[in-house]
């Protein structure tokens, strides 16, 4: 593991997902405690996008900016939400130049599949169909996430594609959590490694699914056709047990004649990124911001 994210590891909270409810409050306080952001340059709105039911959502609006990314926070299905997200979503659209759209989606366990992507497709939409009102261009719109956002954003493009929805520009998946089966190599050793292990995803399939069958819409590694998608950024954590399913859906992406950026960031774990003084984080936040200006873009 890197040195510098190896020192912090001691001082992580614990993810208790047998408590939801607890550990919930407990990383919601903790990003309510971090020191205010320097939000020069940005018009920040709540606002409520239509829907069964409506989804709060907070825009992000550097100026002069005409691409969008549908950001989707991360936290297992279970946590996480739009003042979680704040720093993150504010980071991008900095970095981006982008119009960020952060989506506080139905969390499990209280809602379970598909409550969550209903939330985020219907933004999607939204987004399209406003998108004069939202000063943005409607071919310029991407969807992206960390974790469980990134498996949303992926399930949100299958289901863009195979309901003729709007059309994506781009799809970036963080460490995204995609297959229900929990078995591939990291999925089945990982189980003693920072914030996210074996047992953690299980417990998170497992809320958010509630007993059903997945389909590719809930674990999009199930899903036998990657024709047609958006252009993807996959970025990997070594030492996370989502890393070997989001390797290969990158692979098999591009076999499917979808273009792929991979990045598989050595000594790092799942969420690593928010021991933002370690050298790494700072590339890896850093890259993110670079990979979605570049892919909205004129």
């Amino acid at each position: 593991m890197d040195p510098e994210l190896e020192a912090f590891v001691h001082l992580l909270p614990k993810v208790d997902m047998a408590d939801p409810v607890g550990t919930r409050h407990l990383f919601d306080s903790l990003a309510a405690s971090r020191p205010p952001l320097d939000t020069t340059g940005l018009a920040i709105e709540d606002r409520t996008v239509p829907g069964d039911p409506d989804v709060p959502v907070r825009i992000y609006r550097p100026r002069q900016a005409r691409g969008a990314v549908v950001w989707l926070h991360g936290g297992g299905f279970v946590f996480g939400g739009l003042d979680a997200e704040h720093p993150w979503a504010t980071r991008i659209a900095q970095d981006a130049g982008a119009v960020v759209i952060s989506v506080g989606y139905r969390r499990a366990p209280e809602h379970r599949f598909p409550a969550a992507l209903d939330d985020c497709y219907a933004v999607l939409v939204w987004a399209a169909d406003h998108a004069a009102e939202l000063d943005i261009d409607a071919d310029r719109i991407a969807v992206g996430g960390h974790s469980a956002g990134a498996n949303l954003a992926a399930a949100t493009a299958l289901r863009s594609r195979d309901e003729h929805g709007p059309r994506i520009r781009f799809q970036l998946l963080n460490e995204a959590i995609l297959d229900d089966r929990h078995r591939t190599w990291s999925a089945r050793n990982f189980t003693d490694t920072p914030w996210n292990n074996r047992a953690v995803r299980i417990a998170a399939m497992d809320h958010y699914l509630g007993g059903q069958p997945a389909t590719p819409y809930a674990a999009p590694a199930l899903a036998t056709d990657l024709t047609g998608l958006p252009p993807a950024y996959v970025a990997t954590a070594e030492f996370d047990p989502n890393r070997d399913e989001g390797i290969d859906y990158a692979l098999r992406l591009l076999q499917a004649g979808v273009s792929v950026e991979l990045h598989q960031w050595p000594g790092t774990f799942h969420g690593s990124q928010a021991i933002q003084s370690a050298e790494v984080s700072q590339r890896q936040i850093a890259a993110l911001g670079a990979v979605l200006r570049r892919a909205l873009a004129d």
